[in-house]
């Protein structure tokens, strides 16, 4: 039996099983940001928001010269602080490295082996430029636990985890992701009964 406490889910997909029924969470992919003794944040990846970028970018006045991503859909990313942009893309760095993380941006968050994470806004002006990340996907909200709480519903068999595929994230139409998610795990969604197993 694997010791939960032990696990490190950063740059992982947590994928809700069937017996999640909450609104929010169901049938729901996160990309998990960060997994500490103190708890995790992550970002869901397959729960469309009713706003396309473009439709984002006029609410917050800037141009988007960018129109690969201009109808690309917004997603949920959970249930807090929903009314934040964040902005999980592919890493960017400075060709010359300066003090700090080494990201171009004001606030991003390094995902060990993974992506970054934005919430400054100076990555929309980015984007905005026609500049920006090649790859993104914005959320409105995030998911969080606080601690033990992951492991707990770990525990009892909530969650399916997998390390995380960018492509999934970025390539993948979002109506499709939870299934491809699964096949990272050689699964399919009928395979998974909706009752826990502890037998």
């Amino acid at each position: 039996m694997t010791d939960c406490a032990s696990i490190d889910l950063k740059h992982h997909f947590l994928i809700a099983m069937p017996g999640l029924e909450d609104e929010t969470f169901s049938r729901s992919v996160i990309y998990m940001c960060e997994h500490s003794a103190r708890g995790a944040m992550g970002l869901i990846i397959n729960k469309p928001a009713d706003i396309s970028m473009r439709l984002l970018f006029d609410k917050v006045d800037l141009p988007l010269l960018r129109e690969d991503l201009a109808h690309n859909l917004v997603s949920n990313g959970g249930p807090v602080q929903t009314d934040r942009g964040f902005v999980l893309h592919d890493p960017v760095r400075m060709e010359i490295p300066q003090e700090g993380d080494g990201s171009i941006y004001a606030s991003t968050l390094a995902v060990p082996g993974g992506l970054e994470m934005t919430t400054s806004r100076d990555v929309l002006e980015a984007l905005s430029s026609g500049a920006g990340p090649r790859r993104v996907l914005v959320t409105l909200g995030y998911s969080s636990w606080g601690e033990g709480q992951l492991e707990s519903e770990l525990g009892e068999n909530t969650w399916l985890t997998v390390p995380a595929s960018a492509d999934v994230i970025f390539d993948v139409p979002m109506a499709e992701r939870y299934d491809r998610a699964l096949d990272l795990l050689g699964l399919k969604s009928w395979m998974l009964s909706p009752e826990a197993g502890h037998g």
